[in-house]
């Protein structure tokens, strides 16, 4: 088995991969040094098993894991941390397992023995229910196959057509598959809903007009207008005169 080790610290990596150098059928692949770097790591080597911290600078553990739970056959993750905390029983299960510092091998042992590969959606849920209370600070998309990683604060908007929702940024955009809901449910402190197809930044949003098409808000520094819908309108004039 494959494995990708992420962790802050060069002395917990170097732990784990003499610990599993003295176990047999596992492979450390690759390292990574925070979040960022384990998904990049993650496309890149495609591992069978994550060790993954769960406290670093930058992108954290959870945040990293709920990236790399896109890929079609995600690997199994094993969260390690100093700190009995995150709601750890969530991590009890064949898919997500965890283990504390100092790593024992014995411990170390029966999680790989217990971690398999399960399916996406039920890895995604896991996740999604151990850091229910955790905001990502970047959305994943996949570009030309590559997976790419956009900061939440270069997002100017989310729209939805059909099947997908366009990711408008400062680069450009990017198309994800999330849904419109789950993402107001994430971001709801700093995006907001003015039609039933479209969430924006509201530190984005430098005013709105009213012409022939209606009520529409513009951004800062791009050239883009959404519709603002005649059931979010009150709330949009109340938040724009407040900002």
């Amino acid at each position: 088995m494959n494995v990708l080790i992420v962790d802050d610290e060069k002395p917990a990596r170097d732990r784990l991969r003499r610990l599993l150098g003295g176990l047999d059928g596992y492979r450390v692949i690759a390292e990574a040094r925070n979040g960022n770097e384990a998904v990049e790591a993650n496309e890149q080597h495609h591992p069978d098993i994550v060790l993954m911290d769960i406290r670093m600078p930058g992108m954290d553990g959870l945040e990293a894991a709920k990236h790399i739970t896109y890929r079609e056959q995600p690997p199994a993750l094993i969260f390690t941390t100093a700190f009995s905390d995150h709601a750890l029983e969530a991590f009890e299960s064949n898919a997500v397992d965890y283990l504390l510092k100092p790593v024992k091998v014995e411990r170390l042992m029966k999680a790989l023995e217990s971690c398999s590969r399960t399916n996406k959606a039920h890895l995604h849920s896991k996740i999604d229910e151990i850091s229910s209370q955790d905001v990502r600070k970047h959305i994943c998309a996949r570009v030309r196959g590559n997976l790419v990683l956009i900061p939440l604060q270069d997002i100017y908007y989310f729209h939805a057509e059909q099947k997908y929702v366009t990711v408008r940024h400062s680069e450009g955009e990017v198309l994800i598959e999330e849904p419109l809901k789950s993402l107001e449910q994430e971001f709801s402190d700093s995006f907001y809903r003015i039609h039933r197809n479209a969430l924006v930044r509201l530190d984005k949003v430098a005013g709105m007009k009213n012409n022939s098409d209606g009520h529409q808000v513009f951004f800062n520094d791009i050239d883009a207008q959404l519709e603002v819908s005649r059931r979010h309108l009150p709330g949009v004039r109340k938040i724009l005169k407040n900002m």
